[in-house]
């Protein structure tokens, strides 16, 4: 299933036109220019056409001359500018065109058809099902309820959201616009497994609202139901749309969705949908900056407390990836069942794809001509072994067997600050703070302690990018 993202915006786009907030701003400054929600499937299925689809469709190398069908979710503006339709007739065209969507589209589509344009408009509520025939033959599409209308504008009243299954057999969820999901859109979606779901994220940090939308609070909400139920899965790809400038700037909305399993496109990216993948090609045009290769590896320090999320974080950042080198340093435990147990649990959520590494030799797998990413989790383990290794439990504080043994694990540690910074492939690393609480009672804690805290330090400096994760949070430092 091939699927261009014409547009990923809101109704006023972002940056507002009229806006000089943070988010504005930065939008403005790194040149990124979010229009209304659209996308094109299979290059013959156009899903909303709002007033910037044309241009939209323009830029990203699409022509609309072939669009057999239209799906229309509800009758505003951002999603619905009948006016083409109008233009349209004005190139006395023989291509037959149906138009999909409910009762109020249809209304507002009425006076702007030619008396000659092959157009044929189809009404549909929640709940129906329509097999597409022609260029989409194969192609099912089902009418889902949705929790748009709050009540102040009879436009919205019969928003519908849409479930396609493409004769390729792909299947995609296009949820955009929607308040909280409604029990009947959950049970009608279970077991789905979608290979992409469009889920609007519109009002971000923003949560007064009270509209018919989802931010940064109902929109984790609205993945776990989907999860629940089968209709997202591990292998879903979710792609959050519909944005305005309530949502943080850059890699800190990034950032959050993706401690979610989601993320953000830019306008006119190009995805291939397969069965196990998710690629995604950028195209340059008008409205995102040019996108090249990067020159070298990528280093990310991610650390936080116990049961924080940093490994699901760290982890969530390579989730596209097949061939990931995955670093365990905690070693085995035979006479541990607990621990047997965590480590299952680690190992079960990752991709059978992805190699596991049991070592605590960091510096030599990080020096391996190897184009692979690495994730080692973790840093805490790693020093541990490194400190029975030298054995400085067993040295007294002052002593000059305990400087002997601090000597090593800080000539050690160096080692590894030096091939974080040497390595060829990109590399995240997770570790743990153990300094925010409590002061160990016995000197032992109190030395592993500080020790870890300087090898977090030092670590960082070798990283372009430091996240500390909090109650699931992620914070870029």
């Amino acid at each position: 299933m091939d699927i261009t993202v014409l547009g990923t915006g809101s109704a006023d786009g972002w940056p507002n036109p009229w806006c000089a907030c943070l988010s504005c701003s930065w939008a403005r400054t790194e040149k990124v220019l979010r229009e209304p929600t659209c996308i094109v499937v299979n290059g013959s299925l156009l899903i909303d056409f709002g007033p910037a689809t044309a241009g939209q469709a323009e830029r990203a190398g699409i022509t609309l001359t072939d669009i057999d069908t239209v799906l229309i979710t509800h009758a505003h503006f951002d999603h619905l500018a009948p006016q083409h339709l109008l233009t349209r007739s004005w190139t006395h065209t023989e291509k037959p065109l149906r138009v999909i969507g409910p009762p109020s589209v249809m209304n507002a589509l009425e006076h702007w058809i030619g008396p000659n344009d092959p157009i044929t408009c189809l009404p549909v509520t929640p709940g129906d099902t329509i097999n597409l025939d022609g260029e989409l033959r194969g192609t099912t599409v089902r009418v889902l309820p949705s929790t748009h209308f709050d009540g102040s504008d009879a436009l919205g009243a019969d928003a519908v959201l849409f479930d396609v299954s493409t004769s390729d057999g792909g299947r995609l969820l296009y949820a955009t616009d929607t308040g909280p999901l409604s029990d009947a859109c959950i049970d009608a979606v279970r077991d789905a497994s979608f290979d992409i779901a469009f889920v609007e994220e519109t009002f971000g940090l923003y949560t007064d609202h009270g509209t018919g939308h989802l931010d940064l609070t109902t929109f984790p909400i609205a993945l776990d139901q989907l999860r629940e139920v089968g209709a997202v899965t591990p292998r879903t790809a979710v792609v959050a749309v519909h944005l305005s400038h309530h949502n943080p700037p850059g890699d800190a909305l990034s950032g959050q969705l993706s401690q979610w399993g989601a993320r953000t496109v830019a306008d006119g990216t190009q995805l291939t949908i397969g069965t196990s993948t998710f690629v995604s090609q950028v195209k340059t045009t008008a409205n995102t900056s040019p996108t090249t290769a990067p020159d070298r590896s990528t280093k990310v320090l991610i650390t936080g407390g116990a049961r924080s999320g940093k490994s699901s974080r760290a982890e969530s950042l390579l989730a596209e990836r097949a061939d990931v080198r995955y670093i365990a340093t905690s070693g085995s435990r035979p006479d541990d069942a607990e621990w047997a147990q965590r480590v299952a649990i680690h190992q079960q959520r990752r991709p059978h794809t992805w190699q596991t590494i049991e070592t605590c030799d960091l510096v030599g797998e990080l020096a391996k001509d190897d184009a692979r990413p690495v994730l080692i989790d973790c840093l805490s383990l790693w020093l541990a072994a490194v400190m029975d290794e030298h054995q400085v439990w067993g040295t007294a504080p002052g002593t000059p067997h305990r400087q002997t043994a601090l000597d090593h694990i800080n000539e050690d540690i160096a080692e590894l600050v030096n091939a974080v910074g040497k390595a060829r492939c990109d590399t995240l690393i997770v570790t743990n703070e153990v300094g925010s609480g409590i002061v160990p009672e016995h000197e032992s804690g109190r030395l592993f302690r500080d020790i870890l805290g300087r090898l977090n330090a030092q670590v960082a400096v070798s990283c372009e990018r430091v996240e500390l994760v909090v109650a699931g949070r992620v914070i870029t430092l």
